[in-house]
């Protein structure tokens, strides 16, 4: 009896230990640590004005902090102070108004700007009171050489899309091709559809191939360039027509010749009834005339007769 009590109390212990030691492994753990979050690259753009307003293109790949800075000669008065503020695609952001001095014969207003997605591109405006102001247009890299005519194609033929960026432009990661259904957009994946689609990348270029053709596949095709920041898109529009388009305007001309003709034939032809009604009501009157004459002349005969 006396050795079962000893071995109930040492079982007791023990868990009593066990759970001392699970609650300290608990309370002392160590949080993981963050995961470090690297600092915005920072990037600079000045214009100095001397007219009244000027615009300037700034291409980014990938999101920063921007500080823009223009400086305006002024006008003929130029006072001590004048008031500047900023524009955000025409509207005035709020809390921008400050006061600039005159300082070395120029007016100069700077202010920062976190550019860290497609929503922070646009067109930013440094404003002199109403007097002056620079556009700072911000946009991710533009694509070149974008076709401005639709391209025309047949029924049952292939079509190749092409888009690229300049040479002096930084290439982008990828690029994406999309139909236009409606007011969307709809993402044109090759894989899904080998047997019709085809698209080969090249770093600054890009080729979609769309074969077998039909008047549904006619509409607006897009390339999408994509950047860190944003997506550059370029758009070429596609016209697919039947063999007997092209026959059209000459199947109309012949018709028209045809109607034209037929008209002037008909018009002759009542030119020449006119003609021959006309000819006969003279031809009735001179047989009425002559006949006329010969009764005249019987009658004069037939008095010197009687005398």
């Amino acid at each position: 009896m006396l050795t079962s009590w000893k071995l109930l109390r040492l079982h007791a212990l023990l868990l009593f230990f066990s759970c001392r030691h699970i609650n300290a492994e608990t309370t002392d753990r160590t949080p993981l640590p963050l995961v470090p979050i690297s600092p915005l690259p920072t990037d600079a753009r000045s214009i100095v004005l001397k007219g009244e307003s000027h615009t300037e293109m700034v291409e980014l790949l990938s999101p920063v902090n921007l500080a823009l800075e223009c400086s305006w000669t002024g006008n003929q008065n130029k006072p001590q102070n004048i008031t500047g503020f900023w524009r955000k695609d025409g509207r005035e952001i709020e809390n921008s108004h400050v006061t600039v001095q005159l300082k070395d014969e120029q007016y100069t207003l700077r202010r920062m700007f976190h550019i860290i997605s497609e929503e922070n591109l646009g067109n930013y405006s440094c404003m002199f009171e109403r007097e002056a102001k620079v556009d700072f247009v911000l946009s991710a890299p533009q694509i070149g050489e974008v076709r401005d005519k639709p391209i025309v194609s047949y029924v049952g033929d292939s079509v190749v899309f092409a888009c690229k960026m300049e040479e002096t432009k930084p290439k982008p990661r990828t690029w994406y091709w999309y139909k236009a259904n409606g007011t969307d957009r709809v993402q044109i994946v090759a894989a899904a559809e080998p047997h019709r689609y085809e698209i080969i990348n090249r770093e600054g270029k890009t080729q979609l191939m769309v074969h077998n053709l039909t008047e549904a596949d006619s509409g607006l095709y897009y390339c999408g360039a994509v950047y860190p920041i944003s997506t550059t898109v370029g758009h070429i529009e596609l016209q697919v027509i039947t063999l007997y388009e092209p026959l059209k305007p000459f199947i109309a001309i012949v018709v028209e010749v045809t109607i034209l003709v037929a008209v002037i034939l008909l018009c002759e032809k009542c030119r020449s009834k006119k003609k021959d009604t006309a000819g006969d009501g003279i031809n009735d009157q001179t047989n009425t005339l002559t006949q006329t004459e010969n009764h005249g002349s019987e009658g004069s005969s037939m008095r010197q007769r009687k005398v």
